[in-house]
């Protein structure tokens, strides 16, 4: 996702909304990565065996300059399951 036109760092408190479809959450590993490479883990692999990741993670991105290009990285980290991101959002 670009950012454009949001002036300074991040703020402190900034808001990940994620719409993750999974059959079993536990196996979902989240990190947002910022413009610079810099990544922040959201949600690490669990026990879970609820479908879906269907939340807003607030993260300390205050180092990170806000314009650029962010990325939600997603991981399935085990076998057998499958999963798709349906949305996610950034809320400066």
């Amino acid at each position: 996702m670009t950012v454009s036109g949001v002036a300074g760092n991040a703020p402190s408190t900034l808001k990940v909304g994620v719409d993750i479809k999974h059959s079993w959450s536990g196996d979902v590993v989240i990190d947002l990565v910022a413009p610079d490479g810099s990544t922040y883990r959201m949600k690490s692999a669990s026990s879970s065996s609820t479908p879906n990741v269907i939340t807003t993670y607030t993260v300390n991105a205050s180092s990170e300059v806000a314009n650029g290009t962010w990325r939600l990285k997603v991981q399935d980290v085990y076998s057998q399951d499958t999963g798709y991101v349906d949305a996610w959002r950034l809320t400066f």
